[in-house]
């Protein structure tokens, strides 16, 4: 056995079969049922002629199909690949083709979607279709495809070094994905281990962090084609965990599985999730005595809305966790860390986590530099057909250490604490000062009025650039641009504050909450006030 998440999944399918694995809406499964499942459908890919490394694409809303699929193409060394429900044809089409992806298994209502573009992805030749009767010929139902595979497993030997790719959205460009081995992927998001020290061999993670735990009950509230819902369901399992999603994220689906499963720990990401979270625990009656900690990972979370949800849930630790799809759970924020007064984390003891300057070396803590988030150790090897951007971002310094370079900018106090200020490509220059967007995203946020907020820059004759916000007003109130001025002014220095607002009715961000900037730039370009 190694660290390979399917010979994992087998191990604990082997030691506590009987224990519910994944529950989503009204359907669950238990280890041994979810293997059994996930075994039928790798069997069927096989003899489809789907080998190892090459991609199976998962396009479903949150599904107990999803992670049989998920777990079926690692059982036979095949590579999962997340593609976004959201996409138009256009993003679908770049993405069939980019990630050369041979199958896919597709929810039957993005069926005129998948139809339209899959003519056009040169190595997509086999459609798995869930949900219902295809109007496509080639499509072969999930049912029947269960029918046709084995429960049995009989599969070759994996490898530590087996490929794993998620695909990750950005906020500037085109996705990408980040490639991991998988004994690295397992390292990198808590090994098996709640404190992320990786436990010394596999058998260990099956007899002492999953077999040896009372069955607790986990949720991920994001959609499972995002990083963060996948590893969340992997740590859960390591842990001997029962996982929980609801196939379409609302704030009262959550709550309601939330009360009715017992859920103990609640995954979310960012303001995206925690701000209908906290509205809905305002304003209903909902059950969650059950729930011990809520974290948040891979979105902002700004400290009003976590004030607002720790007010609501007064018994519940809430977590801010800080990482990426290619660097994995680096540190944990510090007590008053937000981004209104500065986003501040403790790295993880083992976590590799590092700020460098130019020459990539360390920044000295308390000296107030600047540099760039990096981490080294497990890490994301690079970028599947990208060889340029892998180059800029996976880089090794004059000592022979590799680094992932996040695009963070920090710097790092004299306790080693680090404070994180954005995105450099993020960055507004305007008229020589620097304007993180996030800090006076979580300002506007904090207004009453202000359901959401996106800050971008656009261009400006006398200062180059000017800050710019995209507004969503909560429903049915009514903000002007001058009085989110004021309140800007009275939290923010002068040339922080937003020249420019254009108020939408609702805000485009991706399913996991991650802010459109290119968007948010084409609204600000086309006029405010």
């Amino acid at each position: 056995m190694e660290f390979n998440h399917a010979d994992l999944f087998e191990g604990i399918a082997d030691a506590v079969g009987d224990r519910t694995a994944v529950v989503c809406d009204d359907e669950r499964r238990t280890f041994a049922e979810l293997d059994a499942e996930a075994n039928r459908i790798a069997h069927y890919l096989q003899d489809l002629g789907i080998k190892p490394g090459q991609h199976v694409g998962l396009h479903l809303y949150n599904s107990i199909e999803y992670v049989a699929g998920m777990l079926a193409a690692l059982k036979i060394r095949a590579v999962p690949i997340n593609v976004n429900y959201r996409y138009v044809e256009a993003e679908l089409l770049y993405l069939y083709r980019d990630s050369d992806i041979r199958a896919l298994i597709y929810d039957v209502e993005f069926e005129p979607r998948v139809a339209a573009v899959m003519g056009e992805a040169p190595l997509l030749e086999h459609l798995i279709s869930v949900g219902g009767q295809s109007s496509v010929a080639t499509a072969v139902p999930y049912t029947e495809v269960l029918e046709r595979g084995a429960p049995t497993r009989g599969f070759e030997p994996r490898s530590g070094q087996d490929v794993y790719i998620i695909y990750t959205g950005g906020t500037t460009g085109m996705p990408k994905g980040a490639m991991w081995h998988v004994e690295d992927l397992f390292v990198a998001f808590g090994g098996g281990n709640p404190y992320g020290a990786p436990l010394p061999t596999p058998q260990a993670v099956i007899d002492q962090a999953a077999a040896a735990n009372p069955p607790m009950v986990m949720m991920a509230a994001a959609p499972l084609m995002h990083g963060a819902a996948q590893m969340g369901t992997f740590v859960s399992w390591w842990m001997g965990s029962t996982v929980v999603y609801v196939r379409k994220f609302s704030a009262d689906a959550v709550l309601r599985a939330l009360a009715r499963e017992k859920v103990a720990t609640l995954s979310i990401t960012g303001d995206a999730m925690a701000r209908p979270l906290a509205e809905a625990l305002e304003s209903g009656d909902y059950d969650t005595s059950s729930l011990i900690a809520l974290s948040s990972t891979g979105a902002i979370l700004t400290g009003s809305v976590r004030d607002r949800l720790q007010r609501a849930l007064p018994n519940v630790m809430i977590l801010d966790s800080f990482g990426s799809t290619e660097s994995g759970y680096t540190a944990s924020g510090v007590a008053g860390s937000s981004p209104e007064a500065g986003l501040r984390y403790q790295p993880n003891a083992t976590s590799g986590l590092a700020v460098l300057d130019e020459k990539l070396r360390p920044v000295q803590p308390g000296s107030g530099e600047l540099g760039t988030v990096a981490k080294s150790g497990p890490i994301s090897f690079g970028y599947y057909n990208d060889v340029e951007k892998t180059a800029r971002t996976v880089v090794t310094d004059a000592e022979g250490t590799r680094w992932l370079l996040t695009g963070d900018l920090a710097s790092v106090d004299a306790d080693g604490t680090v404070n994180v200020f954005g995105r450099g490509s993020q960055c507004i220059n305007t008229g020589g000062e620097k304007v993180f967007p996030e800090e006076v995203e979580a300002v506007l946020k904090g207004h009453d009025a202000v359901f959401d907020a996106v800050v971008t820059g656009i261009p400006d004759e006398r200062w180059g650039n000017r800050v710019a916000a995209v507004v969503e007003a909560r429903e049915g109130v009514a903000v002007t641009a001058d009085e989110l001025d004021a309140h800007c002014r009275q939290r923010l220095s002068g040339y922080k504050v937003p020249r420019t607002y254009v108020f939408v009715d609702e805000m485009v961000r991706s399913p996991a909450g991650k802010a459109d900037y290119r968007w948010a730039r084409r609204q600000a370009e086309s006029g405010g006030s």
